[in-house]
């Protein structure tokens, strides 16, 4: 029988975590930034999988910090063995690298709740610099609707292969030339359970979907391994952006990490500029930046949708929209993985429509005909 334990403060119970991972120095950093937060209540380290799992046995744990490469069980299998037997929230703390980033997003789609990245050098400047965004994961990761996870994985690995070249050679006819316009825009910001739920959505779109803006929280270099792997299951093209970009029907364009994403519109044309500067509602990119740029230069030919994710980070920029008379959504409680980002929205008064994640595809679809 398997003993599930929570320390307390006062009252309240503190939230278990595990941290496993071959650094020594890492399992040194993070127990250090673990055990400042009097909220949580750090169970123990281990160097590996199996290590880790042999000590699960007798006390499980809220939380999981998990490293991807290490000896004797990778993370990924790890981390698909603990979704199999008991889900249990995971936060995926991986080197920020482009040789890793794919395989971080086979994390994401087998379940993991977020990704924290930690530098090849310096570590120790990790403790001050996101000490922080590790603690808001972790405390948002003991409140996620695995669920739902579970749901939306099983829903879209039923679909995620790659596409025909038939299929490919539909997408590439679909590109517009130069001279064509589109006066639709979808803007959807989201982030924890956001990758799994943008693959729910965009893989179901027809490349006659009106041009869509997306920003979703995720360190820099995973962005575009992540929008490559969709843009390889999807009908429409889907890449990471840069500045001159054009939004265009049929095509999603996915903020890149560490930069702020905004619309422009020269003339008919609407086009994506890519910013550096400080963090805003503590992210960058920031969904607020996109959203306010929307109902800035797009007003009522936009559509705002505000999905799963932690904190509050696009509630201003969805009043703004909404006040710009932009038709907003949001998605449900009972289909976010965390219902932070959309709860915040309802509660400042910039949402038009609560909506389940089932409904999300047909209404960027079908807004093209609006």
């Amino acid at each position: 029988m398997v003993e599930e334990t929570r320390g307390l403060v006062g009252n309240m119970k503190k939230i278990n975590v595990v941290v496993v991972d071959d650094s020594a120095l890492v399992r040194q950093v993070l127990t250090e930034i673990i055990k400042s937060d009097m909220e949580l209540n750090l169970l123990y380290t281990a160097s590996d999988p199996i290590f880790a799992f042999d000590k699960m046995k007798s006390q499980w744990p809220d939380v999981i910090i998990l490293d991807v490469e290490m000896p004797r069980m990778d993370g990924i299998t790890f981390l698909k063995k603990i979704m199999a037997e008991k889900p249990t929230p995971i936060i995926i703390c991986s080197t920020l690298t482009i040789e890793n980033s794919e395989t971080t997003m086979q994390a994401l789609s087998s379940g993991a709740v977020e990704i924290i990245t930690k530098p090849q050098v310096g570590l120790k400047n990790f403790l001050t610099d996101s000490a922080n965004r590790l603690l808001d994961a972790v405390k948002a990761a003991s409140r996620s609707n695995l669920s739902q996870v579970a749901k939306i994985s099983s829903a879209n690995a039923s679909r995620s292969k790659p596409l025909s070249e038939d299929i490919l050679k539909i997408k590439a006819s679909s590109s517009l030339s130069p001279l064509t316009t589109t006066d639709k825009i979808v803007a959807i910001g989201t982030s924890t359970g956001g990758t799994i739920a943008l693959e729910f959505i965009l893989t179901k779109l027809e490349p006659n979907c009106p041009g869509i803006v997306i920003v979703q929280h995720m360190p820099e270099k995973f962005t575009k391994a992540f929008a490559d792997r969709l843009n390889s299951i999807s009908k429409i093209e889907i890449k990471e952006a840069q500045s001159g970009d054009r939004v265009t029907p049929g095509r999603a364009l996915i903020a890149p990490g560490n930069f702020h994403m905004a619309l422009k519109r020269s003339g008919a044309q609407y086009f994506v500029d890519i910013q550096d500067g400080p963090l805003v509602s503590r992210h960058r990119p920031s969904v607020d930046v996109l959203f306010r740029s929307v109902a800035k230069n797009a007003g009522r030919n936009a559509l705002g949708i505000i999905m799963t994710g932690m904190g509050d980070d696009g509630a201003s920029g969805m009043k703004d929209m909404h006040d710009n008379g932009i038709f907003t959504y949001a998605q449900n409680e009972e289909s976010c993985v965390v219902f932070g980002m959309p709860k915040e929205a309802i509660k400042r008064g910039g949402v038009d429509r609560v909506v389940d994640l089932n409904e999300i595809p047909n209404i960027v679809q079908n807004y093209i005909t609006a």
